[in-house]
């Protein structure tokens, strides 16, 4: 349980910025934002009338061990993009570390619903491959929001492309016979639900709190992003040509 609120701390940090309306304008991160705003509506339409209620359903019958275990059986498979993307990003060390992970709890861990590595000093990392494009130097460009998926960017697109590569679902979905193939789309989907349901209680917080629910979650999006591809180090601010009022131009202070 830890593990889930800490995953989604970065959301609700974003609650604790000063109070402040933001007046509409044209931000050349985001040139599509009409556009991303119509996805964006779908996405929430889609969420209300399906996602949101299979998670709170999912929620309400799961029993917590079972829902952390199913968590932890996830997160497991994932470490095998995440050991990749460390050696692509130059952390041989690191990329050792999620390895060993991935072995003890597929084996010790039972197939991963126990997270045995984190208890004898194995740390969970977060690495994907849009981190290791944006560590080749490639650019975040334009803020994109994906159907069904949410917010992205044009390099985030083939970040999600790589990490599906890297996923052994879309292997099992791609090449096993049907029977095992659908038996992996039905894992996808709990795996989809489960991340939904931990995600409930951040979302509606960060909803709350938001004066424009479109901007918040894009500014989210693109921190998030940034702190990650820089592994948490603060990036200098680049403040040539910006004289001190433009710092205040789109904000009106409550």
């Amino acid at each position: 349980m830890k593990n889930k609120i800490k995953k989604y701390q970065w959301v609700l940090g974003i609650c604790l910025l000063p109070a402040c309306t933001v007046v509409p304008h044209t931000d050349p991160v985001d040139p599509w934002e009409g556009m991303n705003r119509d996805i964006m509506q779908f996405n929430d339409k889609l969420d209300k009338d399906v996602l949101k209620p299979l998670a709170k359903g999912y929620q309400w019958i799961t029993p917590e061990f079972m829902d952390v275990g199913i968590t932890n059986f996830f997160s497991n498979l994932r470490d095998i993009g995440v050991s990749v993307n460390d050696f692509l990003q130059a952390k041989p060390k690191q990329g050792s570390m999620d390895i060993a992970r991935f072995v003890v709890n597929s084996t010790v861990g039972v197939a991963g619903f126990i997270d045995v590595a984190t208890l004898i000093d194995l740390p969970k990392h977060d690495e994907d491959f849009g981190q290791t494009l944006g560590v080749w130097g490639v650019p975040m460009g334009p803020y994109f929001v994906l159907p069904f998926y949410g917010p992205s960017s044009v390099r985030g697109v083939g970040g999600r492309a790589g990490d599906m590569a890297l996923h052994p679902l879309t292997y099992t979905v791609l090449f096993a016979n049907p029977a095992v193939g659908w038996g992996a789309v039905g894992a996808r989907t709990l795996d989809v639900i489960d991340e939904r349901a931990d995600f409930l209680d951040a979302e509606a917080a960060a909803s709350e709190a938001a004066v424009d629910r479109y901007l918040f979650f894009r500014s989210a999006y693109i921190q998030r992003r940034k702190y990650l591809v820089n592994d948490g180090a603060a990036q200098p601010l680049d403040l040539e040509g910006i004289d001190d009022e433009s710092l205040y131009d789109g904000l009106e202070f409550e």
